[in-house]
Order: C-alpha cells, then structure tokens, then sequence
C-alpha cells in the first residue's frame, strides 16, 4: 500500500509539527506550509526525504496557489489536508487593531478556505479535509470574540464543503480542540495582555491554570484515527477535550 501524502498547515511548531513527525514515522509522506519558512524547513530537516517544506501564508490566495502548484509538481496529489494554521491572540473588540481583526480572520478562516479550494483539484475519492478548530466555538472566553468567531465561520465551513464534497468521496471534518501544551512552548504575547487574560478568565469562573491540558503528541492518535475510518464512516465535528490521568 503506497504512503499517503498529507498537507499541515502551521506545521512548523505545535499540533502541527507533531502530526507531521506521527505520520512520518507512519511511513506516509508530509508536506509541511508555514508563514515562517525557517520553522518548516527545521521540521523538515528533521524528519528527512518524506518531509517537504514549503513557506506559505495561508492568509494570501497568490501564497497558497504558488504553494500547491509546487505539491502539485513534486506528488500529482494529496490524500489529506489538515488545516491547522491559526493565530491565537487574546483582546477585546473595542481595543482591537485593524491588523489583529484582519489577521486573525484571515489566517484563521479565509486560509482554511483558500487551502481547501487549492486542495480539492488534487484530492481524489478517500481523500479528507480536517479542520483544527478550537473549543472556545462552544465556551465563553473573554477576549477571544474575534479568534471563537473565526473558529465557528471555519465550522460552518467545513459542515457546508462536507456536503459538497460527498459525491466526489471527500471527506471534511472539523476537529474542536482544547487546550495543548509541548515541552519548551512559550507564549509570545505582553505580560500586560497576559494578565489581563487570566483575570478576565477567572471572572467567568475558568481557572487556566487549574483546568486540565494534553499534549500535542497524545492527540495525534486521534487524526492518525480519522484518516484510517473504514470507507462507510463519517465523522462530521468531533470535540478534544483535556483529562487528568487516573
């Protein structure tokens, strides 16, 4: 059975580069897109010939075009994109910055679109289009109006391309994800903002510190699952939630 060819966006750190280091040692192959293209071109030193890393702003079509013409020119094809690209970046509406709005919609919705429009000519019949989306679709998080609204919009999406897509064999599922964490991570935001996050947090009675918080690594069980459903299952929306161990 030959190996699968798997895009991740947002692959140069996180969820991302953990699934793309799972499915190599999987034996598939992976090709890695990132806004940083130094991040991926690591990942994929790393993870050597079955690695392919290409540098791409999600949030510009011209960048995804020219990024899946070249997967185009190496593979012929995709088997699966998992759009996982997203900026993650706590305010409030009212304070909010033309360039914060923006990037965070774009980045985080319109990049999974373009990707997927990009994705669909090289998918063929058991093919599959995950999207990372993010528990706060489903939860109040203060100062995350605008990242919870792109993450429902990116729901939306991918229930109304599943329908789409079904003839044609496709699969499309969104995966609502909770808190991770890897060895290492830091968080690049103003200590200000931070703590101001945290207070706003515990006011609706959401202790970040105390709520439980999985590993990057212990998830990707769950895609490497998705991508092996028998061909008669469907898997719409499925919901990652954290759990303390026993």
């Amino acid at each position: 059975m030959s190996s699968r060819v798997i895009v991740i966006t947002g692959a140069g750190v996180g969820l991302g580069r953990a699934l793309a280091r799972r499915f190599v040692a999987d034996g598939e192959q992976v090709v890695l897109l990132g806004r940083t293209a130094a991040k991926v071109e690591a990942v994929a030193e790393e993870l050597g010939e079955a690695a392919m890393a290409i540098g791409c702003d999600v949030a510009s079509p011209e960048s995804v075009n020219a990024a899946f013409a070249l997967i185009a020119e190496r593979h012929g094809r995709i088997d699966d994109l998992i759009n996982n690209a997203a900026i993650y970046e706590p305010f409030t509406v009212a304070e909010a910055a033309d360039e914060q709005i923006l990037n965070i919609v774009n980045t985080n919705l319109s990049g999974a679109i373009f990707c997927a429009r990009a994705a669909i000519g090289l998918l063929n019949a058991g093919g599959h289009i995950i999207n990372v989306s993010s528990e706060s679709v489903g939860m109040t998080f203060p100062m995350l109006n605008i990242y919870a609204a792109a993450k429902a919009g990116l729901e939306r999406f991918g229930e109304g391309l599943r329908h789409e897509l079904e003839p044609d064999g496709i699969r499309v599922t969104n995966v609502r994800a909770g808190q991770m964490y890897e060895e290492g991570k830091t968080w690049d935001i103003d200590p200000g903002v931070a703590g101001r996050f945290m207070q706003a947090t515990m006011a609706v009675g959401l202790n970040l510190r105390e709520r439980p918080i999985s590993h990057y690594n212990s998830v990707t069980d769950v895609f490497r699952n998705l991508l092996d459903l028998p061909p008669d299952v469907q898997v719409g929306t499925m919901h990652i939630g954290a759990r303390r161990p026993a």
